[in-house]
C-alpha cells in the first residue's frame, strides 16, 4: 500500500467498518494488492464509505491539479484552503448548524463569492437576476438545423425545465450552453462570462450531467468522484471529506467502493450527478437526470436539488416528464424543431391548464396511428 501522501483518498468513513474486499491495481506501478476482507466487518455495521482507502495513485498525483485558481482552491491551484472561509455554524440555521457537515450546509458555498479570480466574482455579481443568457444560438449538422437561433434566459436561484419532443434540439442546446459543443452562431453567458470567449472561467461555475454517461467504468464510484473534484481544482482533503456525504445523500453508500461497471443506469446517474456537484458549482445543467431512476431515487435526487436551489444554486434540467417539470420547476422552456415556442413560469406557460395539455397543443398533439390491422389479430 502506498503511503498517505500518495493516496488521493483517506480512510474517512461514515462508520469505522472495513471496506469490501477487492483487488486493486496501482496506476503508478501496475502492482496489485488485496483490500480488507468484508468478513472483518461486524455483521451489524453499515457498509463503510471509505472514498476508498485501498485506492492508490502515483506520488506526483498533485501534478494533475490545475495551476489557476478554481472553486474551493487558493492562489496555488488547489493546494491550500480557499481565501474565503466556509460559512460558519453561526451563520447557518440552527438545524443545519447542529449537523455541521459540508453536505448539510450544501451549498452554503454557492451563496458566497467563489474562490476564483476577482474578475469572475465581479462578473457574477454584475450579471443581475439572469444566471444564464442565451442569444441567437444556432447549430446545424450538415443540412439539418438542430437549433435555429434560440434566445432564452435562466433566472438565478431557480429550477428551470427544458422540454420538447424527441429531436427538438434540447440536448444540442444544453451542450452548447455548457461548452461541450461549439455553436455555429450565437452567444451564451454564465454569470456574465461568455462561455466560448472564456470557457475555463465559465466552466468553473458549472456542474454538468450530459445526455450520455461517459464514465470510466473501471474506477469505483468514489474514485470517479475524487478525480472529478481534483480536476475541478478542489484540494484533495476537501474532496475526501465530501465523498462520504455525497454517497450518503444519494443513497449509494453500499455501491461507492464498487466498480462503476457494476452499477445500474440509475445508480451510475447518481454517481455522475455527485461528480457534477463535488466542486459546489453555482449552476447545475442536467440532461435527463431522472431517466432510468426508480421513484425512490428520483425523490432523493429531487430533495438534494431543492436544497441546493434553496441555498442559492440554479438548476437547468431537461425531462420528458411533464408532471415532474410542473411539480419541481419554477420556469419552463418548450423547444420544438430547434426553436423556443414558449417560455416563462410554469403557470404562465400552462395558461390555466396543465403543462402537458399546453405542450401537446404547441407540438401538434398526439398522432393517431392508422393501418396495422394485422396487429388486431393474433398469430396463434
Amino acid at each position: 500500500m502506498a503511503d498517505d501522501a500518495a493516496s488521493p483518498v483517506s480512510s474517512s468513513r461514515i462508520e469505522s467498518a472495513a471496506a469490501p474486499a477487492s483487488i486493486v491495481e496501482d496506476p503508478g506501478t501496475g502492482s496489485t494488492e488485496t483490500a480488507p476482507d468484508p468478513a472483518a466487518r461486524p455483521a451489524s455495521a453499515s457498509p463503510a464509505v471509505t472514498a476508498p482507502e485501498e485506492m492508490t495513485v502515483p506520488a506526483d498525483a498533485d501534478a494533475v491539479l490545475p495551476t489557476e485558481e478554481a472553486p474551493g482552491s487558493g492562489d496555488d491551484g488547489g493546494r491550500s484552503p480557499a481565501p474565503d472561509a466556509p460559512p460558519t455554524e453561526d451563520s447557518l440555521p440552527a438545524a443545519e448548524a447542529r449537523q455541521g457537515n459540508w453536505f448539510t450546509r450544501l451549498m452554503g458555498v454557492v451563496t458566497r463569492r467563489p474562490a476564483t479570480a476577482a474578475s469572475t466574482a465581479a462578473a457574477a455579481d454584475s450579471a443581475g437576476d439572469d444566471v444564464i443568457v442565451v442569444t441567437g444560438l444556432r447549430k446545424s449538422f450538415g443540412e439539418t438545423t438542430a437549433v435555429d437561433g434560440i434566445d432564452l434566459t435562466v433566472r438565478r436561484g431557480t429550477f428551470a425545465g427544458i422540454v420538447g419532443p424527441n429531436g427538438a434540439g434540447k440536448t444540442t442546446t444544453l451542450s452548447m450552453m455548457t461548452g461541450l459543443l461549439r455553436p455555429d452562431a450565437g452567444e451564451v453567458a454564465v454569470n456574465g462570462v461568455a462561455v466560448w470567449d472564456d470557457p475555463e472561467r465559465a466552466k468553473r461555475m458549472l456542474g454538468v450531467l450530459p445526455d450520455r454517461l461517459r464514465l470510466f467504468d473501471r474506477l469505483t464510484g468514489a474514485q470517479l468522484i475524487y478525480y472529478a473534484g481534483v480536476l475541478r481544482g478542489v484540494d484533495a482533503a476537501t474532496v475526501r471529506s465530501r465523498i462520504p456525504e455525497l454517497a450518503q445523500a444519494f443513497g449509494i453508500v453500499e455501491a461507492i467502493n464498487r466498480p462503476v461497471s457494476d452499477y445500474s443506469v440509475g445508480m451510475a446517474k447518481k454517481v455522475a450527478l455527485a461528480s457534477a456537484m463535488i466542486h459546489s458549482p453555482r449552476v447545475l445543467v442536467l440532461d435527463e437526470p431522472f431517466e432510468s431512476m426508480d421513484p425512490v431515487s428520483t425523490s432523493t435526487v429531487v430533495d438534494v436539488l431543492k436544497r441546493y436551489v434553496e441555498h442559492g444554486g440554479t438548476v437547468v434540467l431537461s425531462s420528458h416528464s411533464m408532471d415532474l417539470i410542473a411539480r419541481v420547476c419554477d420556469d419552463v422552456v418548450i423547444i420544438v424543431d430547434g426553436d423556443v415556442l414558449a417560455a416563462g413560469t410554469v403557470a404562465e406557460v400552462s395558461e390555466g391548464g396543465s403543462l402537458e395539455e399546453r405542450f401537446l397543443a404547441l407540438v401538434g398533439g398526439a398522432q393517431t396511428a392508422e393501418g396495422m390491422e394485422w396487429l388486431h389479430t393474433f398469430s396463434d
